[in-house]
């Protein structure tokens, strides 16, 4: 429950990155004894993956704060259980690592947020090259190599997923590895870090061509996950969307250029600091037009965001989607809070208002939970939104970081939210009646 009109100010800290941890949690798969995983976040897809690697026989857990021991010395399964993939499509990274370390691996597919086709192809594509033969059926991808080989690698796509599981498989196949089109993005840098800490051999990450040169045998480390720059970017446009002052502490400018430069085409003050990134918003965003692409272009995991914010600007603002046909899906959903946005295939036509009201939404999926969120932090009276589940995946202690920044955000129990509506209806009957 939101009630909006609080301007935020002060400051808060991003966790470390979803979209790196999990991945290294993966490659800790790989290692001979134990690694430690330094600032991972408590977040749903953190325990769903740390319930993945028990069951694959691989002890995961917190032993401290924000410590997460992986031990992967005992007996290994090469089966991920259905029940645990099929909630998050992170999890399939255990393919890769499980193909180089067994030879073999059964994974069920994998599934996550309904935010569009994510196809498997590409990494499935990128075993075969390297020597391992895959089977589908009933659910489940079967992958196995008595050696894999290093092969030249061309994705389609620069897909995360596929380069972070190609490499993993590619630290201990015989010879070299080259992976073209390779993704960019900063998490794909972190993990060929902690795999080369670990000792193996990986040059050009951060490039669109990755050269791996197979090793025999890696060792468990610790290590420090990189902050979130989805959380990050949040943050920064929940300061904007309020007409806030925050400092974002921890957030890395130069894995935020794309976004800092549109806040900053928007009309905020953005400063650079040596702790992080601060935001001072005292007016009325200006329209500008977004185009989601893979790093270092704008991230597709804060369209939701920033089409709250420009629901709020002044002036026309057009949002293309070039990674998930439906990232749109919550357009309905923002709309019953006064936007005016409407969509023509893969582009949103946002038609600033000057004011959104409080409404009942609901959570289509992680980061459109988030864009609701903000959208209600902006909102006259009060929102409620439902299903924030899904918001649980990505963000650790969300709320609680917005409260302390002075926004009036409560979590509040099913059962009281449906009394509370039930009571709303009720007023409007009896409005109507006069």
């Amino acid at each position: 429950m939101i009630k909006g009109g609080n301007r935020l100010e002060g400051s808060v800290s991003v966790s470390g990155a979803k979209n790196s941890a999990l991945k290294l949690m993966a490659a800790a798969i790989l290692g001979d004894n134990k690694s430690i995983l330094q600032g991972v976040p408590k977040i749903r897809d953190v325990f769903t993956m740390i319930e993945v690697l028990n069951r694959l026989g691989i002890k995961a857990e917190f032993k401290k704060e924000d410590q997460l021991v992986i031990d992967p010395s005992g007996n290994i399964s090469c089966e991920a259980s259905y029940d645990l993939i099929s909630q998050m499509r992170a999890s399939i990274v255990v393919l890769g690592p499980l193909l180089a370390k067994l030879g073999e691996a059964r994974v069920a597919m994998p599934g996550g947020c309904n935010i569009g086709s994510r196809k498997i192809d590409l990494h499935l594509r990128g075993f075969e090259l390297l020597g391992a033969q895959i089977d589908m059926g009933q659910g489940y991808i079967q992958a196995k190599a008595d050696i894999l080989v290093g092969a030249t690698v061309t994705l389609a796509f620069p897909s995360v997923g596929a380069t972070e599981n190609l490499m993993m498989a590619a630290v201990k196949a015989k010879g070299i590895t080259v992976i073209e089109n390779a993704a960019r993005e900063p998490e794909i840098i972190d993990l060929a870090n902690f795999l080369n800490s670990m000792g193996a051999d990986i040059e050009g990450a951060g490039t669109s061509s990755i050269k791996v040169q197979g090793v025999a045998a890696l060792k468990g480390i610790k290590y420090q996950v990189i902050p979130d720059r989805i959380e990050a970017g949040t943050f920064l446009i929940a300061g904007a969307i309020s007409r806030g002052d925050i400092i974002v502490k921890n957030a890395c400018p130069e894995h935020l250029e794309m976004v800092l430069g549109k806040l900053r085409d928007s009309g905020f003050d953005i400063k650079e600091q040596d702790t992080g990134v601060r935001i001072i918003a005292d007016k009325r965003a200006k329209a500008v037009d977004i185009a989601t692409l893979p790093y270092p272009g704008f991230p597709t995991d804060l369209q939701a965001q920033m089409m709250a914010l420009l629901s709020l600007a002044d002036g026309t603002s057009v949002i293309t989607e070039n990674i998930f046909e439906n990232r749109f899906v919550f357009v309905s959903e923002i709309n019953k809070m006064g936007s005016n946005i409407r969509t023509q295939g893969q582009h949103a036509v946002i038609e600033g208002a000057e004011r959104i009201k409080g409404a009942c939404v609901r959570c289509p999926d992680l980061r459109a939970g988030a864009g609701l969120i903000l959208a209600g932090l902006a909102a006259k009276g009060t929102t409620e939104v439902e299903e924030i589940g899904h918001v649980e995946r990505g963000y650790e202690n969300f709320e609680q970081k917005l409260s302390r920044l002075g926004a009036d955000i409560q979590r509040v129990p099913e059962e009281m939210t449906e009394v509370a509506q039930s009571a709303s209806e009720c007023v409007g009957r009896s409005e109507k009646k006069g």
